[in-house]
């Protein structure tokens, strides 16, 4: 009896350890910060142009915007031959960037699937001269490069798939059909295999949840139980909250407090790609940006828009290879780095990691002073960019100053690295200034 208890207790014991020892599934996304949005599809062959016309709004929309009829629009996917992809390029551009994972749209709002799908004809290797499926090479890049994947699934709003649901409501007649429909015969299947064909996903990304009922989302709550390491964001709908915000074009003031959150956002003014937007951030407002983000606890979800052909924008690859440049250097400073704990700093942000914060000087300043608001004793100061040379440090009772020499050594942002013991104690911010921005 005493060893059927003793074994029982041992059983109970070992199943506690596992369970508190088990990973969190958030614990690579968290460390990974930076990953790169991909907006793909049909979308790309109008390019922003309809009948000789400019098309107001982002690209992946020109044909809810432009009010283009299920069969006109369709005809486009017979100029989608994207020829000049090259998965295993885009990738390594990834990688080359400092980012850790990618989210590519496997289906938008248009409905067209860039995977071979039993659900829908209106897909990549049904509908197109290519005929290939895009997602399963993509796929098999990402594992063997070592980048996380992740598929963005328009769930409820399909512009070309009948009864597919639109937010203004539809067009066209032969948009017209049951949502339920849709969901049980295109959508939940699509998702399915989506899951199951490509290898490990890692990000199954939602959007637009128009007209998406609590029953309706529920449809989809099967095929995630049977994937508990997937992540998923916060727009199933149906009150469903997933595992992440989503804030889209901005960053939170004060970041999302208690929830994971991730900013998406376009490099110029658009999604898909559209042949007449130049309209480009700057290298400095992306790594300022990913810096002020990542600041405030988040990770940066940043797009490209590829051509029709399969290119990326060279403008986009252009911007990323800068990124990339200033990731090598100073990403220790942004992977699995948490919050900021300052409210305010004049001249730039802070992120955290152990007994190290990381200091990021957007406005160098002109007198070689940089105030830290912070009563710790800080028994190293150095830049990261060259680590070997330590800086000289004054104490007083309500902050440190950092001594720099000369001019800024990096134009876009410089990060001074302080080493200190215990939990930062932060100095009041004071009530008026505003902090440094992106320029």
């Amino acid at each position: 009896m005493k060893k059927s208890i003793l074994f029982i207790l041992a059983i109970v014991l070992t199943l506690n350890v596992l369970a508190q020892s088990k990973p969190d599934k958030m614990e690579w996304w968290k460390e990974a910060k930076f990953g790169l949005f991909i907006h793909w599809g049909v979308y790309s062959v109008p390019a922003g142009v309809y009948q000789g016309k400019d098309i107001d709004g982002i690209g992946e929309w020109i044909m809810n915007n432009g009010k283009i009829p299920k069969a006109t629009y369709q005809a486009f996917a017979k100029q989608f031959n994207p020829i000049k992809y090259n998965p295993e390029a885009w990738v390594k551009m990834v990688k080359d960037a400092g980012m850790k994972y990618l989210v590519i749209t496997s289906k938008h709002h248009d409905g067209f699937a860039l995977f071979e799908t039993k659900a829908s004809k209106w897909n990549i290797v049904d509908a197109t001269p290519y005929g290939k499926d895009l997602l399963k090479p993509l796929a098999d890049a990402c594992h063997k490069q070592g980048i996380r994947l992740g598929f963005y699934y328009s769930q409820a709003q399909d512009w070309n798939n009948t009864g597919g649901g639109a937010c203004a409501g539809h067009w066209d007649k032969a948009q017209d059909g049951s949502m339920d429909d849709y969901l049980d015969k295109v959508a939940v299947p699509e998702v399915k295999e989506i899951l199951s064909n490509y290898g490990q996903v890692d990000i199954l990304w939602w959007d637009t949840p128009c007209d998406m009922t609590k029953a309706r989302a529920e449809k989809f709550l099967p095929i995630l139980a049977k994937y508990p390491n997937l992540i998923t964001n916060n727009r199933l709908g149906g009150g469903y909250k997933g595992d992440t915000e989503t804030p889209e074009q901005f960053v939170p003031a004060t970041g999302f407090p208690g929830r994971n959150w991730e900013t998406c956002m376009t490099m110029n003014d658009t999604w898909g790609f559209k042949s007449k937007d130049n309209n480009w951030k700057s290298p400095t407002v992306i790594i300022q940006t990913l810096i002020d983000i990542v600041s405030k606890g988040g990770n940066y979800l940043l797009n490209v828009g590829p051509t029709s052909e399969g290119l990326v924008p060279q403008p986009s690859i252009d911007r990323l290879a800068e990124v990339g440049k200033w990731m090598k250097i100073n990403g220790e400073a942004i992977y699995g780095t948490t919050a900021s704990p300052f409210t305010f700093l004049p001249w730039g942000r802070c992120t955290q990691k152990g007994n190290k914060l990381y200091l990021h000087i957007f406005e160098w300043p002109k007198n070689g002073k940089l105030s830290i608001p912070l009563q710790n004793n800080i028994s190293k100061a150095y830049l990261l960019a060259n680590p070997k040379k330590s800086l000289p440090i004054e104490k007083s009772k309500t902050q440190n100053t950092i001594t720099l020499a000369g001019e800024a050594p990096d134009k876009i942002a410089n990060v001074v690295v302080i080493e200190i013991s215990g939990a930062p104690e932060v100095t009041p911010s004071p009530t008026v200034g505003k902090p440094a921005k992106a320029s």
